[in-house]
């Protein structure tokens, strides 16, 4: 296998060179599991278990491989295995806290070039969640791409096209339909050699599908759409890179809750309008809300800018400035535990 062709570039190879020299070497995860990982080398695939001491030293669940990133192994002689020692610097991840109460970041998938951010046009159509899907995707340091499937099952397409381009501007916009075919021979400018696509999107907005008809094979398992609320069911349960003629394209499960993680910048791209807008408020600490002379509220009332957008961007930011404090409190627990450890140990 070339590795090139799986997206190793300079960046990787200057972070590999101390490791090389020592005998070790590398491989791309392709998908991973509760303990296991298969691995693609220039030998081929193997399957890779981590070290006892990278899982010692792991922080979190993000100090884990996941799909995507280049990891640095000594495969076993005689076997198709390998052990894991080192996760090479990833150059982007898309990482989210993790689901429930836990102060956790987790990393979805490494080392992507574009990000197919995919929605359903149908009943399941939601601004303010792609909006919160792009403050990620902005984050994660790769390229947003907004797909819009099942526009066979709308007939108001150019009201939800008018709902984005509110969103944002700068996000190339595609309106696909795995049914028809309509729109997918234009996705075909994401894949390149060494180029690797994502997929994110909430359970049932045809992310499986649309794998199926890039691949031209039915790789992935789909699910009917229910009649009752026009949802499809979740059919990944993996992630999973998956190779094509030119590129590669990651499937992911659907994100049940898409809760931010290190977003600060991410929200200022998303809402970059608002960004610009506040610069122009009375008050260098103005709140948009009551403040006299506030530029952001003046665009709401000549219609320049939507309300649901700014309660969205405010929503966001009190997520991020409370997930500050619980990181904050995590990080003095954590030291005052270690300091009982080291103090009992004298």
């Amino acid at each position: 296998m070339n590795l090139n062709k799986l997206g190793w570039n300079q960046h990787f190879e200057e972070k590999f060179h101390e490791y090389k020299n020592k005998g070790y070497k590398v491989g791309r995860i392709i998908a991973e599991y509760k303990h296991l990982y298969n691995i693609v080398t220039e030998a081929g695939e193997i399957t890779g278990e981590v070290t006892g001491k990278l899982r010692y030293m792991a922080e979190g669940p993000q100090d884990f491989p996941v799909v995507g990133d280049w990891v640095v192994i000594s495969p076993l002689p005689g076997e198709d295995k390998a052990i894991i020692h080192y996760i090479l610097s990833r150059k982007s991840k898309f990482s989210r806290k993790v689901a429930g109460n836990k102060t956790e970041e987790q990393v979805i998938a490494a080392n992507i070039d574009t990000i197919f951010q995919v929605n359903a046009l149908n009943s399941d159509f939601n601004p303010r969640r792609i909006e919160r899907y792009l403050t990620l995707i902005w984050n994660s340091g790769a390229d947003p791409v907004i797909i819009l499937n099942k526009s066979d099952l709308i007939e108001n397409l150019d009201e939800k096209l008018e709902a984005i381009q509110t969103i944002s501007t700068a996000v190339p916009v595609h309106v696909i339909s795995c049914f028809t075919g309509e729109g997918l021979d234009e996705l075909s400018q994401y894949f390149k050699e060494g180029k690797t696509v994502a997929l994110l999107g909430s359970s049932g907005v045809g992310k499986s599908t649309l794998i199926n008809k890039i691949t031209g094979e039915n790789v992935q398992k789909t699910a009917e759409i229910r009649e009752d609320d026009g949802r499809g069911r979740h059919t990944t349960t993996n992630k999973e890179l998956i190779f094509l003629s030119e590129g590669m394209i990651i499937d992911t499960p659907g994100l049940r809750e898409i809760q931010l993680w290190g977003c600060d910048d991410g929200i200022d791209t998303t809402f970059s309008e608002i960004k610009k807008l506040s610069k122009k408020c009375k008050f260098r600490d103005c709140q948009h809300d009551h403040e006299p002379g506030c530029a952001v509220k003046k665009a709401i009332e000549s219609g320049e800018l939507e309300q649901e957008r700014l309660d969205n961007y405010h929503k966001m930011q009190r997520e991020m400035k409370y997930l500050e404090l619980k990181q904050s409190h995590s990080a003095g627990y954590a030291e005052r535990i270690k300091w009982k450890e080291l103090m009992g140990q004298k």
